[in-house]
């Protein structure tokens, strides 16, 4: 999954990115709206990391997002 498709569906995929860094407040995640950067700067500034570990965080985040959803596909339309 990649950023456009998380901004475009953010109400849906805020809840999964609460879980995964609950330190993140609603307010946090409505002033953020799926924009990336902003919320690499929500989770460096919550979690007291650096860009570059919080840009890692994300990355691999959206790639374990956009592994089921691909496994699906495949199943759905063999």
């Amino acid at each position: 999954m990649n950023s456009d498709q998380i901004e475009g569906n953010w109400k849906q995929f805020s809840g999964k990115v609460k879980e995964k860094w609950g330190k993140l407040t609603d307010d946090d995640l409505t002033q953020v709206a799926g924009k990336r950067d902003q919320l690499i700067g929500r989770i460096q500034e919550r979690y007291g990391i650096k860009k570059e570990e919080a840009e890692k965080q994300l990355d691999e985040f959206y790639k374990t997002q956009s592994e089921p959803m691909t496994a699906h596909a495949k199943t759905a339309y063999k």
